[in-house]
């Protein structure tokens, strides 16, 4: 039995992939919901958008400090665990709940796999690192995204014959997901943009939006882009990011705030803008597999080969350099190699575990 855990909306849309090729070969898999993110009844449309069977388990624990909330994904996964008894665990990226999850199935001598293993933004202040690392150290399975991800898993002592190339699962993810967003409807049009005619928007991590001063440059920024090139900037804003705004008192003069949108309708506004600018790690690969340019307001990341490819530039929390970057990044011309793979990696993944089961 494989089992899938996940908490927060990008966990659900790259184990997309997963949660198919499960159910495509008819294997014995349950899904754990950790409900790091808001609350299960909150994600509960992403699986039906994404055409999902809805989870199992739901533990709903909701947020809190990093060591509260981790404590409560473990101790609702040991339970889960002890029960079903999987032959491997398989969680993916960098949360809480990846690192909670492996922790409990590592304890319990469950097998772990990592989707998603070997990123590195070798920034130790960002949780995300740690939790990521720590994950990769008590994981049996390495799934590695690039051939970048596995040099730093051989860098840092980690077994050769534990790690397998696989792709990254959003490159499954978007294929399959854009199908499905076509038939459900043409946002676009309900927003009155036109393609190619739109800035997108997306900043939610803590190091952007719980610092005034950041947050306040990042805001002008988006209003100096907003001026000098005359298109809508829409933003949908995450409610931790608009809390903070309001706290604030920050102004955010000709920008364009819109409630969050499902995965489908924003995969269609990322999939037609002129540039999206983000916090987001998944956002970064995502546009990168997509053609559009990306604009990161972070001052390092953990996808470098979006560097490499020349989709992505750093941009920082400086709104003279957001400025500076979308000058530059909107005339790039499009038609850079996909670093992450051709759409198979959910493929790849079932197939170790479905090998790894019969040993």
């Amino acid at each position: 039995m494989i089992g899938v855990i996940l908490g927060t909306r990008p966990e659900i849309i790259k184990m997309s992939p997963i949660i198919r090729e499960c159910k495509r070969r008819g294997l014995d898999y349950f899904i754990l919901h950790t409900g790091q993110h808001y609350s299960y009844e909150m994600d509960r449309l992403f699986f039906e958008e994404l055409e999902l069977p809805e989870p199992n388990y739901s533990l709903d624990v909701g947020s809190g400090t990093h060591a509260g909330q981790t404590a409560k994904i473990m101790t609702g996964v040991e339970d889960v665990l002890q029960k079903e008894s999987p032959d491997i665990v398989l969680v993916q990226g960098d949360t809480n709940t990846v690192m909670a999850g492996a922790l409990a199935a590592s304890k319990l001598h469950v097998r772990v796999g990592h989707i998603e293993a070997g990123l590195r933004s070798f920034n130790r202040w960002m949780p995300e690192e740690i939790n990521r690392v720590l994950t990769d150290h008590i994981s049996d399975y390495l799934f590695a995204p690039t051939e970048s991800a596995r040099k730093n898993l051989l860098a840092e002592g980690i077994p050769e014959q534990k790690i397998c190339v696989t792709g990254n699962t959003v490159v499954d993810a978007i294929y399959q997901n854009l199908d499905i967003s076509r038939k459900k409807g043409n946002v676009l049009k309900d927003l009155d943009l036109e393609p190619s005619e739109y800035f997108l928007v997306t900043a939610h991590r803590q190091e952007n939006v719980d610092n005034r001063t950041r947050l306040k440059e990042i805001l002008k920024g988006l209003e100096r882009v907003q001026k000098e090139f005359s298109l809508p900037v829409v933003f949908p804003v995450h409610p931790r990011t608009e809390k903070r705004i309001k706290e604030l008192g920050i102004g955010v003069d000709g920008l364009n705030l819109t409630k969050p949108f499902g995965f489908l309708e924003f995969l269609q506004l990322e999939s037609q803008a002129r540039l999206v600018l983000t916090d987001s790690g998944g956002v970064q690969e995502e546009t990168c597999v997509l053609g559009v340019p990306c604009a990161t307001m972070r001052y390092d990341t953990e996808r470098p080969e979006t560097l490499d490819v020349g989709s992505n530039i750093l941009v920082g929390a400086d709104s003279g350099r957001i400025l500076e970057g979308v000058r530059s990044a909107a005339t790039w011309r499009r038609g850079w190699a996909n670093p992450y793979g051709d759409g198979i990696a959910g493929k790849m993944i079932i197939m170790v575990c479905a090998a790894a089961r019969s040993q």
